[in-house]
């Protein structure tokens, strides 16, 4: 068990500040926080542990890298906003320049994501049908969601738009968001017979839609690429309607270190815990979970219901 007195000592460095104040905006792999702070990867592993002995970060590996996150909610919760407190009104340059080399960082790997989709488009529905057979996963989604209409369906990285061509003849309407352009064209091809669909060019991260403006949320093998999973899922509960639900696709953990450098996957596959997190921090309440073994990899389906907001009781007249 941590102390106060342990929690300070592993505050009483600016390395080990700055590199809180990094997880706290994103989780981060050692080497990207030793390319952001300008220091060795033996160093920063070094004050990534001095920091995880005190129950300010945690450690995840997967594969070959190393991923920093914050520590338990409850312990760090008090710190950070003392920090906050602290910190109100001053400048700090150290955090103006971690700042703008962490998004230089994210830049970087955003260009390498989008420039392997740009160099793979055309072969992207044959990409995703060598780790599963697409048809049992498509079979799945559809049970998963059920037989009833769904609503205002959007569709985030759709990529070629194979779930539009599937759902938007059952939604009232349908948009597909891909930040790639070439994706987009392909997609628009695919769906020029659908009259409800949709297409637009944006950031799974900052989606084109008012709060609360969708029924469904699909991101089918989206967050194996990104960067921020758990932002991606705030991003897509932000647009869901009290009681819309968010249905995941993705392959369950796995140690293919190789799909990291062959097919641009930033994340190795996902766990049940990481996803309920995600979920329970975004203000999504699990439905359902589906396993599907078959291929070189697993598939999960993930299904969430963003739950109602919170109403005050009327007092009786």
């Amino acid at each position: 068990m941590t102390t106060a007195l342990d929690i300070f000592r592993a505050l009483a460095d600016a390395t080990r500040l700055r590199i809180l104040s990094l997880v706290r905006t994103m989780e981060l792999s050692v080497g990207e926080l030793a390319q952001v702070l300008g220091q060795s990867q033996p160093r920063v592993s070094r004050h990534v542990k001095i920091l995880g002995d005190a129950g300010l970060t945690q450690r995840r590996k997967e594969g070959s890298w190393v991923f920093v996150a914050l520590g338990d909610r409850a312990r760090i919760a008090p710190v950070l906003d003392a920090l906050d407190a602290w910190n109100a009104g001053e400048t700090d340059h150290w955090a103006i320049a971690d700042s703008a080399r962490l998004a230089a960082v994210r830049a970087d790997r955003a260009a390498s994501a989008a420039t392997w989709f740009e160099d793979h488009a055309g072969e992207w529905d044959a990409i995703r049908s060598l780790h599963i057979a697409e048809e049992q996963v498509e079979a799945a989604i559809d049970a998963v969601l059920g037989p009833a209409p769904l609503g205002r369906i959007v569709d985030i990285g759709t990529g070629t738009g194979r779930m539009l061509e599937l759902f938007a003849p059952r939604a009232s309407r349908a948009l597909g968001i891909d930040r790639s352009s070439e994706m987009l064209r392909l997609a628009r091809g695919k769906l020029a017979e659908q009259g409800n669909a949709e297409l637009r060019q944006a950031d799974l991260y900052a989606l084109p839609l008012d709060d609360r403006d969708s029924d469904l949320a699909i991101l089918h093998h989206v967050l194996h690429f990104a960067e921020a999973p758990g932002e991606a899922i705030a991003e897509a509960a932000r647009v869901l309607d009290a009681g819309g639900r968010l249905l995941i696709a993705d392959f369950d953990a796995h140690d293919r270190e190789d799909l990291r450098t062959r097919d641009a996957h930033v994340r190795l596959g996902f766990s049940d815990e990481q996803m309920l997190g995600w979920f329970a921090a975004a203000g999504l309440v699990p439905v359902r979970t589906e396993t599907l073994v078959g291929g070189e990899l697993t598939v999960k389906l993930w299904l969430a219901r963003k739950s109602a907001p919170a109403t005050k009781g009327v007092k009786a007249a």
